[in-house]
């Protein structure tokens, strides 16, 4: 069985996990997320690590995976799913809310190249094979300005770890911040490894950027935006 999880994220020992999870679905965000979370699931009950492969996933026809961490209400993840149909994305979030507005992208766009794991993107990424994604995003994450939260960032030495062994040779990690502390804890965990290397560091977005609701916000309250893009070096 697929995506067994309630309204709260289940509780791994091994691990914290941060931020908002939702409050209880009601109405119609209820009916969508009831009736479309095992049809979108990414992740298996009871997936051994290493073992989830992307035709496992998607069938045989994708011929690249991609990853996004932490998707907020979607509109990069459907957008990019639409735009590269021979690519299949599975998006991570924990926010209850925001998965439930996913589904109904996925649906409104009618995007058959999408899988949604609703709990911690780490249990998702410990279940992929190494090299076996393509890409991966990491858009506007939780920066927990203050020093004593700084442990709670998803840029850690810990998930640097992790994205390295899923990523193939080459194969670019993309994060976007629009606080400055986040972009500067970004470079300085990246400058210290070895199994990246720089791309690009600018405030102009990619070319394929569709642009999403936390970046609107962050213009409109005169913050600028980041982009950070970083290659896996070859093992």
């Amino acid at each position: 069985m697929f995506f067994t999880v309630s309204d709260e994220v289940s509780n791994d020992v091994r691990r914290n996990l941060y931020g908002r999870r939702g409050s209880r679905l009601r109405g119609g965000k209820r009916i969508t997320f009831d009736s479309r979370r095992d049809r979108y699931a990414a992740l298996p009950e009871d997936t051994p690590p290493g073992s989830l492969t992307r035709a496992a996933i998607f069938g045989e026809d994708m011929r690249a995976l991609w990853l996004e961490v932490g998707f907020g209400a979607g509109e990069h993840l459907v957008a990019q799913a639409r735009a590269n149909p021979g690519v299949g994305l599975i998006g991570c979030e924990h926010y209850l809310d925001a998965v439930a507005s996913c589904f109904s992208k996925i649906e409104a766009d009618a995007v058959p190249n999408v899988r949604v794991h609703h709990g911690d993107a780490r249990d998702l990424m410990d279940a992929l094979p190494e090299g076996s994604v393509e890409r991966a995003f990491l858009l506007y994450p939780d920066p927990w300005p203050k020093a004593r939260h700084h442990k709670r960032r998803f840029i850690s030495d810990e998930n640097l770890d992790a994205f390295a062994r899923l990523l193939a040779d080459g194969a670019h990690l993309r994060v976007a911040s629009d606080t400055p502390d986040y972009i500067e804890w970004t470079r300085e965990h990246l400058a210290r490894r070895t199994d990246f290397t720089l791309v690009s560091d600018t405030g102009e977005a990619w070319a394929d950027w569709p642009g999403t609701r936390y970046e609107a916000k962050a213009l409109r309250e005169d913050r600028v935006p980041h982009y950070l893009t970083y290659a896996r070096a070859p093992r």
